[in-house]
């Protein structure tokens, strides 16, 4: 048995320690916000967050996060994710919608540790692929949550 901290609850799963933590999270938790898409951590739709930083869940193994804080979509309201997803919308970010999850997983991970990011900031760090692309409407979402964010700060 493998015990994990999963959006604040523990979960103890029964799995291999080498089994990437998407399917952890996907098919034996019932998690499915986290897509699955192209298995070798270059998409991010499969985006959770480790103890605040994105991390690509389909090639990471659950051994990796014994330990640590696991957060996916489905830990909403988080006042971050709650952010992100009210400017989604109001920026039309999405458009399909398939790799929504991960890319707001990632920009939260990333306002988690840069609250107030540069656009040079944004770019290295939002390393997520949309086939829709939408990136003019990611970087404005972020900073416009940044803002937001910034503003129930003051």
């Amino acid at each position: 048995m493998i015990a994990l901290d999963v959006n604040d609850r523990r979960l103890e799963v029964d799995a291999e320690p080498e089994m990437p933590l998407l399917w952890v999270l996907r098919d034996l938790a019932g998690l499915t916000g986290s897509k699955f898409a192209c298995g070798i951590g270059a998409c991010g739709a499969c985006t959770v967050l480790i103890d605040g930083h994105p991390v690509r869940s389909c090639v990471f193994p659950v051994s990796g996060a014994v330990g640590k804080r696991v957060r996916t979509i489905e830990s909403v309201p988080d006042r971050v994710l709650r952010t992100l997803q009210q400017v989604w919308i109001e920026e039309q970010v999405p458009q399909c919608g398939y790799c929504q999850s991960g890319m707001l997983m990632a920009a939260a991970g990333l306002l988690n540790r840069h609250p107030e990011p540069t656009e040079v900031e944004i770019n290295r760090l939002m390393t997520n692929l949309c086939r829709c692309g939408t990136y003019p409407r990611v970087r404005a979402a972020i900073q416009r949550a940044a803002r937001l964010l910034q503003g129930e700060r003051a």
